[in-house]
């Protein structure tokens, strides 16, 4: 045998190795009890914890000026109140999913004490106040909604306390929906909070839910004449550098909830006509600063990518190739969210659980 022939051969050799070692699936991560517990203590270690604090207020006078305890009783932790939202979320997740945490004696004590009826009069009071009508629009509103899913399809007594003492809040939430979805005559498509796609899909979500059909419906109008015409998503432009959320993808999940499936293959082959490549890979945003809060988002694109590409893909077989760039996308992250940073463990710690439960 020649030399030459038998460089080829080795050469050969490798090749299909290193082929064969692109092609093997990423571990599939598994929200297990001990993950769980370890997620769980991120919010427990946060909703009590009142700065530092982003108050996102306008202020009409000295008047104005309280602590964040004494406007938000309910939600005052974790940085900000849509974090604090959605840190009450996860641990109702949790508990749901796993009755036997640890710390589900001290998980349910510190709901109680949070979702109180008098605490949850005070949050609907700022929302009335005359310069807060649209404070948190629409992220905040979006999480307050899942918040209150979650306790509705938790069958428990708990559950069924805390979902009465947070209903004028719920409802105060969707009269805002009501009210401003109509006005907006162009959707919002930034990386961050004010993302229109986002704000209606948990929204939708609620409103399927509970049965609420003036607010699904209208989610649906709106979610067709914002997006139904939409072609070509530039994903090439994303991430953004300040992204937690996906553009293109939460618009995505969210047309997948409100068209009929042939239409929406349709819609998403025209959208985003690279999805359907077997070997199309959509590489996880880099983190080069966990402790700038700003630069820590892309961990939230990760996770959001991730629950975005899999409801895709569990409705669709045609999809199912995107579970492995999704799995890819959690586990570039996963691993960082308990680091101690508070940047990003006050918030980052619901995109996790929400991404894994997406697992199928």
């Amino acid at each position: 045998m020649s030399k030459l022939f038998s460089f080829f051969i080795i050469f050969y050799l490798v090749v299909q190795i290193n082929y064969s070692q692109d092609k093997k699936e990423s571990k599939i991560p598994v929200l297990s009890l001990e993950q769980a517990t370890r997620l769980s203590k991120l919010p427990l270690k946060c909703m009590d914890t009142e700065y530092p604090n982003k108050l996102g207020q306008t202020l009409g006078g000295e008047e104005d000026l309280k602590s964040p305890k004494s406007l938000h009783p309910a939600f005052y932790g974790c940085f900000d109140w849509h974090s604090s939202v959605h840190g009450h979320w996860s641990l109702v997740s949790l508990l749901k999913q796993f009755p036997a945490l640890d710390n589900a004696d001290l998980i349910k004590k510190n709901l109680l004490q949070n979702i109180s009826k008098e605490n949850i009069e005070a949050e609907v009071q700022y929302f009335e106040g005359k310069h807060n009508k649209i404070y948190e629009r629409t992220y905040g509103w979006a999480w307050l909604l899942k918040l209150a899913e979650e306790l509705h399809t938790w069958d428990d007594p708990l559950a069924r306390r805390l979902e009465e003492n947070l209903q004028p809040l719920t409802n105060l939430i969707i009269g805002k929906y009501l009210e401003f979805l109509p006005k907006l005559n162009y959707p919002i498509r930034v990386g961050e909070h004010p993302n229109t796609a986002f704000g209606m899909l948990f929204a939708w979500d609620y409103a399927n839910t509970v049965g609420n059909n003036n607010l699904k419906e209208l989610i649906e109008k709106r979610s067709k004449f914002f997006y139904l015409n939409d072609v070509s998503c530039p994903m090439s432009w994303e991430p953004g550098g300040y992204d937690f959320l996906s553009p293109c993808l939460e618009e995505a999940a969210l047309m997948l909830r409100v068209l009929p499936a042939k239409e929406y293959e349709n819609w998403l082959s025209l959208f985003f006509p690279e999805l359907l490549d077997k070997n199309y890979v959509l590489k996880p945003g880099v983190v080069s600063d966990r402790t700038d809060g700003k630069l820590v988002h892309l961990d939230g694109v990760n996770f959001s990518r991730a629950w975005c590409l899999n409801e895709i893909a569990n409705k669709y077989p045609a999809y199912d190739h995107l579970k492995n760039n999704a799995i890819e996308h959690i586990n570039y992250s996963l691993p960082s969210i308990v680091d101690g940073n508070y940047e990003g463990g006050h918030w980052l710690g619901s995109f996790a659980i929400y991404a894994l439960n997406s697992i199928k």
